[in-house]
Order: C-alpha cells, then sequence, then structure tokens
C-alpha cells in the first residue's frame, strides 16, 4: 500500500490499463515536450550561459521528477506527484493551478499566432485578416488534431518540430559562418558577460530564462506509457540548454553587442553590451529574421517564418494533448465527472472551452498578448518547487531502491533552487507580464482562486464523496473505503466499576 492510501482504503496492485499504452517511445515523447518549449526558446534572448546554468538546475530537479515517475507512472503528474507528497488537498490545489496554466499557455500561443501570420497573409496573397480569425482556424486543426490517437499527433508534432530545430541549426550556421568583423568572438561566454549587469536584469534574465524551459515536464505525462525510456526529460532538458545557448551565441556572433545595440531606435547615442544584449532579448525572433536577411536569401527567410508559424502550431497541439491527458485522469479517478475519462470527451471539453474564450475576445475586441503566456508559463514554474517537494518528502518516506541523489540530494536542491526562482518572479512580476502596476495583481489573484477552489473541493470530495477521494492521485485504480471499525461494547460485571467491593466480597 502506498502512502497515498489512509485508513480504512485499500488500493488495488494494478492501476487499469492507460489508453495508447506502450505505443509512445523516447524519440516522440522529447518532441512532444519540445513542441511545447521551442517557441519560447527562440525569444528567449541572447545570454547564453544563464541557459546553461538553468539546465542544470533543471537536471537537477529531473532527478526527483524522473524517479517519482518511475515509482508512479501518471497522466497528470504535476497532480499525482504533489498529491502524494503533501496531500491530496493540496493535489486538487495544483492540478487546477496546472490547467489553469496550461491553459493560458495554449491562449497566449492562439494570440501570438495570428499576430503572425496576419503580416504573411498581406504579404503573400494581399489578405488583411483579424489575429482572431487566424486564431480560430488553428483552433478548428487543433480541435482536429485532438481527436487523433496520441501515436499520431506525436508524430505530427514531431514532425514540426524537427523542421523547427532545422531552420534555428540553420539560422545559427549561417550567422556563425558570417561573424561580424570577420571574427568569431567567445565573449557571450565568458562570466564576464553577466558580471556587469544589475542585479535586477539578472533576476529577470533568469526568470526569463526558465520561462523558456516550460514544458519539459510534460515528459512525465506519457510516463505510463511501457516503451517510453524515463530518459526523455534529461534529453528534453539538455536539448533546449543547449539550443537556447548555442543560438544566443550564434546571434551575438553574428551581430556583435555594439551593433545590437546600434540598431536600437530607442537610444541615441552607444550603449553598453548588457544594455544592447538586453534589448537584442526583447526584439525577440525578429534580431533572428534581421541577421538571417543579411546572409540568407529573401525566400529561406520567407520560409523560416513559416516552419517557425507552424511550431506554434505544433505547440498548441502539444498543449492540448497534455490538458486533455489531465483531464482523462481527473475523470478516471472521479474527482471530475467520469466522462472525462475518455480521450474524445476530455479533447472536445477543452476544445469547447478554448473557443468560447477565442470567440470572447473577438467579439470584445481583446487581444491575447504575452502577458497570457508568461503568466501561465509562471504558473507552471511555481508548482516546480512544490512537485520537487512532495517528491523530497514522499521518496524518504517510502525510499524503495532510490539512491541518495535521487530521493534527496537533488529533491533538496532543486526545491531550494526553484524556490529562488519563485522569490525572483514575484519580485519583478510587472517587469516579467509587462503590465501597469495597478493591474499586477490580476495574475496572482487567478492563480490564487484556482489553488484554493482545488483545496476547498478536496476537503468536500473528502466528507461527500469518500471514495473518490482516496483514490485522488492514484491513476484511476481501484480502492475500497471500509468504515473505521468501532470496539463492541461488552457487558461488564456486576460491581466491576466498584474493585473494592469485589474484593471484600471474597474476603468474607
Amino acid at each position: 500500500m502506498s502512502a497515498a492510501a489512509g485508513p480504512g482504503v485499500n488500493e488495488a496492485v494494478t492501476p487499469p490499463r492507460p489508453p495508447a499504452a506502450g505505443r509512445l517511445g523516447g524519440a516522440p515523447v522529447a518532441l512532444l515536450a519540445l513542441g511545447v518549449t521551442v517557441p519560447a526558446a527562440v525569444v528567449a534572448g541572447a545570454r547564453p550561459l544563464i541557459f546553461l546554468g538553468l539546465g542544470l538546475l533543471l537536471l537537477t530537479f529531473a532527478a526527483g521528477y524522473v524517479t517519482m515517475a518511475r515509482r508512479m507512472p501518471h497522466p497528470a503528474p504535476l497532480y499525482c506527484f504533489v498529491a502524494r507528497g503533501l496531500g491530496r488537498p493540496l493535489g486538487l490545489g495544483a492540478a487546477a493551478l496546472a490547467l489553469l496554466s496550461y491553459t493560458a499557455l495554449q491562449l497566449a500561443l492562439y494570440g501570438t499566432v495570428g499576430a503572425a501570420v496576419a503580416p504573411l497573409l498581406d504579404g503573400w496573397f494581399g489578405i488583411t485578416a483579424a489575429w482572431w480569425v487566424v486564431a480560430l482556424c488553428c483552433w478548428a486543426v487543433v480541435a482536429g488534431c485532438g481527436l487523433l490517437r496520441i501515436p499520431a499527433a506525436a508524430w505530427l508534432v514531431a514532425v514540426l518540430v524537427l523542421a523547427e530545430l532545422v531552420v534555428i541549426i540553420g539560422y545559427g550556421a549561417a550567422n556563425v559562418l558570417d561573424p561580424a568583423g570577420g571574427g568569431i568572438t567567445w565573449a557571450a561566454l565568458s562570466p564576464a558577460s553577466l558580471a556587469d549587469l544589475p542585479r535586477p536584469m539578472l533576476g529577470l534574465l533568469l526568470v526569463g530564462g526558465a520561462l523558456a524551459f516550460v514544458g519539459f515536464e510534460t515528459t512525465a505525462i506519457y510516463s505510463d506509457q511501457p516503451r517510453h525510456p524515463h530518459r526523455a526529460a534529461y534529453l528534453c532538458v539538455a536539448a533546449i540548454a543547449v539550443l537556447t545557448a548555442a543560438a544566443g551565441w550564434a546571434m551575438s556572433v553574428a551581430a556583435g553587442p555594439g551593433r545590437i545595440a546600434a540598431v536600437d531606435p530607442g537610444r541615441t547615442g552607444p550603449a553598453d553590451a548588457g544594455q544592447g544584449a538586453a534589448w537584442a532579448g526583447a526584439r525577440g525572433p525578429e534580431l533572428m529574421f534581421d541577421l538571417a536577411a543579411e546572409r540568407l536569401a529573401p525566400w529561406l527567410v520567407t520560409l523560416g517564418r513559416a516552419v517557425l508559424v507552424a511550431g506554434l502550431l505544433a505547440a498548441m497541439i502539444a498543449l492540448h494533448l497534455v490538458i486533455t491527458r489531465y483531464l482523462v485522469a481527473l475523470g478516471r479517478e472521479r474527482v471530475l465527472p467520469p466522462a472525462l475519462g475518455r480521450g474524445v470527451a476530455a479533447s472536445l471539453t477543452q476544445t469547447v472551452v478554448v473557443g468560447a474564450v477565442l470567440g470572447a475576445c473577438a467579439y470584445a475586441d481583446v487581444g491575447l498578448g504575452r502577458g497570457v503566456g508568461v503568466a501561465g508559463g509562471l504558473g507552471i514554474l511555481a508548482l516546480l518547487p512544490v512537485t520537487s517537494l512532495a517528491a523530497l518528502l514522499f521518496l524518504n518516506r517510502n525510499p524503495g531502491e532510490a539512491g541518495v541523489w535521487g530521493r534527496f540530494l537533488a529533491p533538496a536542491l532543486s526545491t531550494v533552487g526553484l524556490g529562488v526562482l519563485g522569490y525572483l518572479a514575484a519580485r519583478d512580476l510587472p517587469a516579467l507580464l509587462g503590465v501597469p502596476v495597478g493591474r499586477v495583481w490580476v495574475g496572482p489573484a487567478a492563480a490564487g482562486a484556482a489553488i484554493l477552489l482545488g483545496i476547498g473541493y478536496g476537503l468536500v470530495l473528502r466528507r461527500a464523496a469518500p471514495v473518490s477521494y482516496a483514490g485522488v492521485g492514484l491513476g484511476g485504480a481501484a480502492v475500497v473505503v471500509s468504515p473505521v471499525s468501532l470496539p463492541i461494547p461488552q457487558p461488564r460485571n456486576p460491581g466491576a466499576h466498584r474493585p473494592e467491593r469485589i474484593n471484600r466480597e471474597v474476603s468474607h
């Protein structure tokens, strides 16, 4: 019996066979996770050492995370691990925050793809389309892909992600082969490149860089596939760290820090290298295309834009699959209506929800900007130290065959490191979200409401539906809740409450 089982709860030894079990290997799982992370990695900026350092931190986190995934394969790992390590109510709070955060990330991608495709349509075909028209077309495509079997959708995402990687690597190679000033510089890889940064700027870059990794944790969503090698999480983190660091270094080689600062339209004089690099990060993918346009044929630049737009579609499909898996898990455990335990019902449910939000935004003429996506990413980042703490507690209560590194050192170090990132994010929240200080409370308020709603629902479930409550975090395993056995009252001998009388009668 696992630690999740309470008094009076009997767990089934073998959970039900998950959908599509045994059909996914490590490569498509890693590419599914990369499908979520690559769009953020493209706009992550140009500070290679920050991404390498964050990669080491998240590889440390992955050690405990993968150990938990081996112990308890589950389609909703952030929810399951928190429930098993910190208790069922907190687990349901984590589930609510995860669903809200992944949905926010998906909605932000719809806004981004709408804004990115509209200029291409105007340039290619002379068609003027509002962002929400493009977004609704993508919504229909994602809805159709969500009804595919998981392996088919996974390979579709994998093909689009591979095309993205080819574009990013190709542009990076072109930058290195044609360096600014005729020589390759390694300044961006020197620790001195970070020494001149003010502490607030360094904190912003650390948190912004961490957002580029959001999505790697989705590798554990498919850990209930028997063919899935758990090293996919390590592979995904390492790939993002190397990709972002190499792309940032290649851009610094192609432009040079002085050149990047010089093209800043908001500056009239020369800026220092730190300011220039910060502005380059703010330029996002346009800097990559600007540099490519100077070195490659125009059609290659246009093709690259089209491929990266297709990558946004891949990220939407990947996030759709993630949310579907969470809904399926909660439905199978009867936390949500059991009908959601079927993949088709879960997929259609989130399709309707996302479509309703897009329709409301179109009607109100409200865009889905960068702040929505950053808020969603911060929600997932907030769950990582909590998950790491849950892994630390659970694995040390139930060590099994886990070594000291996987069950204690790695979770403890990552809890502290990710907790520091959380503090930096809270401190610099207005700058991260890009909203006025007076409106910065909206995101934290929504996240807090989701957490409290999940915890409150868990407390209600404990009293109103003990069987469903007992199954929280068990992946649909059968549970039996037996009433607590009370001692049967035994008849007392006459005078047993007065032992002195008994002794007196015996003496006579």
